[in-house]
C-alpha cells in the first residue's frame, strides 16, 4: 500500500455527481491499482465493491459452464463496474475482468447503494449511465449474433481504444478471441486482413492502431449506436472519454491498494476463460 502525492485523472461519472455528494464520496472511496487479468467479481455473486476506472479498462463478460465467455461491454473512465449494487438486488449479472492494467476508485457496494437512495440526483445520474451501459450490452449481443468477425473486431478495437491513452494495446489473439466468443483462427485471419489494409500492426501480443478512421469505416453500425448512447451522457462535452483532459482530485488522495489476480482467487487465461487460482 502506498500513497500518491500527485494529482490523478478522474473518473467522469464521479465528476458528474452533484456537489452535495462529493464529500460523502471522497470519504468512502480508495484508489486501487488493478492488474490485467484480475477478476473483480463473478456473475451471480453478491457485490462487495464497485469500481470507477480511471486509467484501467474493465471487460464485463458472460461465462458458460464449459469455461467459454464473451465480452458484453467494456468500462473505462466514463463509468463504473458494478451497477447492480444500487439497483436493489446487489448481485452481479456479469463478471468483471480487468482488461488493461491501471487505476480505479473502489467504493463499498453498500455505500453507493445508500448514497443513491439518499441523494436523488446521484441516483438519476447513475441510472442515466446504466441506461447507456444496457444499450452497450444489448448492441454487443446483437453484434455477436449478426455481424461478421472483421467488423466485430474493428468495433472491439475502437471501444477499447476510446478508453485508453495512446494507440497501442498489449493483447493476444487468444484474449481477443475469448472476448468475442470466437475461434482464435478467425481472429488471426481478421487481424491479418486489417494489417494488409494498413489499419493496424500486430506482432506477438502487441497491437498498434495505425488508421483509426479506417477502422471506423470498416466497423459495423454497432460502434456508432453505443457511442451515441454515451454521447447523450456527456451532454455534448468534447473529447470524451478517449481524450478527456486530466483533472486533479478535489481533496487529499486516499492510499492506493494494488489488486492482484490471486487476491480474488481467480486467474483469467488469454483465451478469456477463468479457473480457481
Amino acid at each position: 500500500m502506498h500513497t500518491h502525492h500527485h494529482p490523478l485523472p478522474d473518473n467522469q461519472l464521479l465528476a458528474s455527481l452533484p456537489p452535495e455528494a462529493a464529500a460523502v464520496v471522497q470519504a468512502r472511496i480508495e484508489l486501487v491499482d488493478l492488474e490485467a487479468g484480475t477478476m473483480l467479481y463473478e456473475a451471480g455473486t453478491v457485490l462487495r465493491h464497485v469500481y470507477f476506472p480511471v486509467t484501467a479498462v474493465v471487460s464485463l463478460v458472460s461465462a458458460l459452464r464449459d469455461g467459454a465467455c464473451a465480452e458484453v461491454a467494456v468500462v473505462g473512465r466514463e463509468g463504473l463496474a458494478g451497477v447492480c449494487a444500487f439497483m436493489g438486488g446487489g448481485t452481479a449479472l456479469s463478471s468483471a475482468v480487468v482488461q488493461r492494467a491501471g487505476q480505479a476508485w473502489r467504493m463499498p457496494a453498500r455505500d453507493i447503494a445508500d448514497l443513491a437512495r439518499d441523494v436523488e440526483p446521484v441516483m438519476q445520474q447513475l441510472l442515466r449511465y446504466t441506461q447507456a451501459l444496457f444499450t452497450h450490452m444489448a448492441q454487443t449481443s446483437a453484434c455477436h449474433r449478426h455481424h461478421s468477425l472483421a467488423p466485430q473486431l474493428c468495433r472491439w478495437l475502437l471501444q477499447h481504444l476510446d478508453r485508453q491513452v495512446g494507440d497501442e494495446m498489449r493483447v493476444t489473439q487468444e484474449r481477443i478471441a475469448g472476448m468475442l466468443g470466437v475461434r482464435r483462427e478467425g481472429v488471426t485471419g481478421a487481424a491479418l486482413e486489417l494489417q494488409r489494409q494498413g489499419l493496424i500492426r500486430y506482432s506477438r501480443g502487441h497491437l498498434r492502431v495505425l488508421d483509426r478512421r479506417g477502422l471506423e469505416q470498416h466497423c459495423c453500425e454497432c460502434y456508432g449506436v453505443v457511442e451515441r448512447a454515451y454521447a447523450r451522457l456527456r451532454n455534448g462535452a468534447s473529447a470524451w472519454p478517449r481524450a478527456a483532459a486530466v483533472a486533479g482530485t478535489a481533496a487529499a488522495l486516499p492510499s492506493s491498494v494494488r489488486l492482484h489476480p490471486k487476491t480474488v482467487g481467480i486467474a483469467v487465461s488469454d483465451a478469456g476463460r477463468h479457473a480457481t487460482a
